[in-house]
């Protein structure tokens, strides 16, 4: 229930950026959306919300064999709120023009906040959501956002052509580099662990001072390239929050002692985060 709460609120947001900062200001979406404001243009009476639930049918039978029926069923369920929310706002509010790169800026980052939402559940919003989860079981090292940057281009190039206007086109590209910019900020960004290499001659002191700060510990054997002298390393994991206090205990425990700090991603074991299966 949680999840799904989550994917709820996301796909409201990405609704409600839709209707707030792209529609009123006739920036260009990528993805099924764009696709949706196209045919928009060429038939009016055809609402945005039922045109991207219609479209994204043949993309959930492709997928439904290829990435499983927890990702498509989920998926469906955010494609449904976040088409139905955008029909729902459009006719309870229509929100006024405002100047549009503030417009293209600010609906760019609160779409990727939305979309960031529903991705960091293991789902979708349809579209071409799907096509980059499809792509990312091809490349699994590409990250979410820039896989989703791929079918969105071809989109924006038909809403150049058929807006009649290259700056509705540019617009909707700026607003989709920030949205991928939060995606994957969201996603793989908000895991902050550092990680520390601390090569000292008291090694030995220095592990013990971290180890009672309940902080694992593991010991490298090295030996310096120049000197030819034996080296031990330590390799300590740790969160954002704690990169002070390790700081403080390596001055303390040996103020000529060569620290370095690198940051860290997808942290799995004790103490961190779990394996899952469905993760981006």
């Amino acid at each position: 229930m949680k999840s799904y709460g989550i994917i709820t609120l996301g796909s409201v947001i990405f609704a409600l950026a839709f209707d707030w900062f792209f529609e009123p200001n006739q920036i260009g979406m990528g993805g099924l959306t764009g696709l949706a404001q196209v045919i928009n243009v060429l038939l009016p009476w055809a609402s945005v919300g039922i045109l991207v639930a219609v479209l994204n049918v043949p993309l959930f039978l492709l997928g439904w064999k290829l990435i499983g029926r927890h990702l498509l069923i989920s998926s469906l369920y955010s494609m449904l709120v976040s088409s139905l929310a955008i029909d729902g706002i459009a006719l309870l509010y229509k929100f006024p023009g405002m100047d549009t790169m503030l417009a293209c800026l600010v609906g760019g980052a609160m779409m990727g906040a939305g979309v960031g939402l529903v991705f960091s559940q293991g789902s979708t919003t349809g579209g071409t959501d799907v096509v980059a989860r499809l792509l990312k079981l091809k490349f699994p090292w590409l990250p979410m956002g820039k896989l989703v940057l791929i079918p969105d281009f071809v989109v924006l190039a038909l809403v150049a052509v058929v807006f009649g206007s290259v700056n509705a086109a540019l617009y909707g590209l700026v607003a989709l580099f920030v949205s991928t910019v939060v995606i994957d900020k969201m996603l793989y960004g908000l895991d902050e662990s550092k990680v520390a290499y601390i090569i000292s001659d008291s090694w030995r002191k220095t592990a013990d001072a971290i180890l009672a700060r309940d902080r694992g510990v593991t010991i490298l054997s090295a030996s310096g390239a120049y000197t030819g002298d034996e080296k031990h390393v330590l390799l300590v994991a740790f969160k954002q929050r704690e990169i002070v206090e390790i700081k403080r205990i390596v001055h303390e425990t040996d103020p000529r002692a060569f620290l370095i700090v690198c940051n860290a991603h997808d942290v799995l074991g004790e103490g961190f985060g779990e394996y899952k299966k469905e993760d981006l």
